[in-house]
């Protein structure tokens, strides 16, 4: 069993309510987990306008598999243009 693990800083500008924000960040978390089917969640920075921090998690039974989905968790993260994605750090784990 390999486990990926990848958390995603990001940096929303011109946002004035936490509304705002955990409607941006919600839409975000629905769209990864439909489209890559993988577990996330708001894990840091909960109550700052500006900032949310996402973990990440995916499970399988090859690594390059992993590997190729965090990259595209990545990149269509980057792709969004609601927010700036400053800081993406993982880490894969077998068991």
């Amino acid at each position: 069993m390999i486990i990926g693990v990848m958390t995603a800083n990001l940096h929303l500008q011109g946002i004035f309510s936490l509304k705002e924000k955990r409607s941006i960040v919600k839409s975000v978390i629905g769209r990864l987990q439909s489209r890559f089917n993988i577990s996330i969640s708001e894990v840091d920075h909960n109550d700052s306008k500006e900032l949310a921090v996402l973990g990440i998690s995916i499970v399988g039974n090859d690594t390059k598999f992993i590997n190729s989905q965090l990259d595209s968790v990545a990149t269509f993260m980057r792709n969004d243009g609601r927010f700036y994605l400053c800081n993406v750090e993982r880490e894969t784990f077998g068991v």
